[in-house]
């Protein structure tokens, strides 16, 4: 195991720990000073709370990481197991006696693919267009687009199968009985209901024929999109924070490729810029949401939802942002994307 993976230099970035805590898939780093000693650790909690608090990512991580993380010293490895059990840690630096880091010793049981099982409901909205996939959208409805052996639709169902979210609400319009035939035939059956839209009402007016049909929490999900992280801590967040909506939002990181300039009121350069970056979460098109933020949509409206969050917030409702990695984010609603989800679907 390479053990670079899990450790990083004080002086670096939140961004570049993100992006180090994504790749190691262990959701932590630990952080060293320029004599390579422990000063702290950072998990993807510690980054995702920051995001929410409207944290500056091009922020060095010595000015948030947790000080005093739990260690053992050289010697005392033996017992790490025990350790990490008492502490409810997965894992542990071992030290020498100048605190430099030895090596990292993880959680030794078998990791499990076990996922929690939730039981939701979840809505797929897939009526419409799919123009900006045309011309395959021209012969093809966008949510019966293959990607690899199965379409975009089935790789969404069975992400929320492994977490017991077995039943399906597929709203449709745009080529539906193409849909429905799919999977009324398919020799792999799914628990799906189907809901026709009488005409086109945008990415939330569809939802409203669910109204009084759906009396608890529920997933819903665009027909284009695909998150690849866990249902089960987005659920948890939603609850802990009694939201009626929660957004899944990427965190997006993009590199102006050009120099920007800033002018005073005056008119005169204040300040030049190469190539800066920005940073911004993105609506990834998963949300978590309540039957009220049902009953909030019009009916017989067109009306997207977004709009539709709106009009909560306005009316004081809670609506929360669940900030996930970008690399968690599939998305195939434009042509360049399409063949970027099939590469890490590995399809």
């Amino acid at each position: 195991m390479d053990q670079s993976n899990y450790i990083i230099d004080e002086n670096v970035t939140v961004l570049e720990a993100m992006s180090k805590i994504n790749s190691n898939l262990k959701g932590i780093v630990y952080i060293v000073d320029d004599e390579r000693r422990l000063t702290g650790s950072l998990t993807d909690g510690d980054i995702r709370r920051y995001i929410l608090q409207s944290g500056d990512l091009k922020k060095p991580v010595k000015d948030m990481l947790h000080k005093n993380p739990k260690s053992l010293k050289t010697g005392e490895e033996r017992k790490a197991n025990s350790y990490m059990k008492k502490n409810s840690i997965n894992s542990v630096p071992i030290l020498d006696e100048d605190d430099h880091i030895i090596k990292i010793r993880f959680w030794a049981e078998p990791y499990s693919e076990e996922k929690k099982q939730l039981a939701l409901p979840v809505v797929i909205m897939a009526g419409g267009k799919g123009t900006r996939l045309a011309p395959y959208t021209n012969i093809l409805p966008k949510p019966l687009i293959p990607i690899g052996d199965k379409t975009i639709t089935e790789h969404i169902m069975y992400s929320f199968i492994e977490y017991g979210c077995t039943h399906f609400d597929i709203i449709l319009n745009y080529k539906k009985n193409l849909i429905k035939s799919y999977f009324l035939d398919n020799e792999i059956k799914l628990d799906v209901d189907f809901v026709e839209e009488k005409e086109y009402l945008g990415t939330g007016g569809g939802l409203k024929y669910l109204d009084g049909k759906i009396s608890g929490t529920f997933f819903m999900s665009n027909c284009d999109i695909l998150v690849r992280e866990d249902y089960s801590k987005m659920y948890d967040f939603h609850k802990e924070h009694g939201n009626v909506a929660t957004m899944i939002c990427a965190m997006k990181n993009i590199t102006i490729p050009y120099g920007t300039v800033e002018m005073s009121e005056e008119g005169y350069v204040s300040k030049l810029i190469e190539k800066p970056e920005m940073s911004f979460l993105t609506n990834t098109g998963l949300y978590i949401l309540e039957p009220e933020f049902v009953e909030m949509i019009p009916k017989d409206t067109f009306i997207h939802t977004t709009d539709v969050l709106q009009l909560c917030i306005d009316k004081g409702m809670k609506v929360g942002v669940y900030p996930i990695a970008e690399e968690k984010w599939l998305d195939m609603g434009q042509l360049s994307e399409l063949e970027n989800m099939k590469n890490h679907l590995g399809v």
